[in-house]
């Protein structure tokens, strides 16, 4: 197993990617703290991973609130001794151009899509540093490489992620603390609500993804949740500072 006796920790892991990702790392061996703002719906993360023989533990966690992130980090490397993997992954997808974002939601994307990224991993520095190393992977988006007709709030938080991640590489690299962005396109989850309602609805956002992506398709939670086991693991211990796209070509 790729990932055995590795802890990891991921937020916005009750549903979607932050699920398939969870479940992904704890089938490789790591015990996975899978957190998400419904704790409902981490608890039924953890159960489906326990009743695979595995093992996670599920958490109630707002990311914006910056005490309550820092301290769920902090718990679980208390618990635990350790964390290797930090997957930042929760996030917040409005739609519209300038004139049709208020102030209020450009903030709160700030927040959600950046802020809280970057209290995530300065809150896994230090366990990190002590141990000798490990992986932070932060969720940005195709939308971080390219630019969305009518998605201010959400491109600009994305491409600012990237930023955020080149950055915290280059300044932790010598101590085997690794920074990776994951960027995913269109996975057909719930997360693709906003470019839904930009495009018209699910029947033109099907066909936008069959008429402009490459490869004719969405993608799928299993194939995002594969990257997300390569970034975390060994495999990619030469790789830091990187954007992982998988989109499916869009970019293109």
């Amino acid at each position: 197993m790729q990932l055995e006796n590795k802890v990891a920790f991921v937020t916005g892991a009750g549903s979607g990617i932050g699920a398939a990702g969870a479940m992904a790392m704890a089938r490789e061996g790591a015990h996975v703290f899978v957190s998400d703002r419904d704790g409902a719906a981490a608890a039924t993360v953890v159960e489906t991973i326990s009743a695979t023989g595995h093992a996670a533990t599920a958490l109630t966690l707002d990311v914006t609130d910056d005490t309550a992130l820092t301290s769920a980090i902090s718990q679980a490397v208390a618990l635990k001794g350790r964390i290797d993997i930090l997957h930042s992954h929760a996030g917040l997808q409005i739609e519209g151009k300038l004139e049709e974002v208020a102030v209020v939601d450009m903030d709160a994307s700030w927040n959600l899509n950046v802020r809280a990224h970057f209290v995530a991993a300065k809150a896994a520095i230090a366990p990190m540093r002590a141990q000798g190393g490990g992986s932070i992977i932060i969720t940005s988006s195709n939308s971080g490489v390219q630019y969305d007709r009518g998605m201010i709030a959400y491109a600009t938080t994305k491409h600012a992620i990237l930023a955020m991640t080149r950055q915290m590489a280059a300044d932790y690299a010598k101590e085997n603390i690794r920074f990776n962005s994951l960027c995913p396109g269109f996975i057909d989850t719930p997360f693709n609500r906003g470019f839904e309602i930009q495009m018209g609805g699910r029947k033109k956002l099907d066909e936008y993804v069959e008429n402009t992506i490459p490869m004719g398709r969405f993608g799928t939670v299993e194939e995002i949740a594969d990257s997300i086991v390569f970034l975390a693991s060994e495999r990619s211990s030469f790789m830091t500072g990187h954007a992982l796209v998988i989109d499916g070509g869009e970019c293109i």
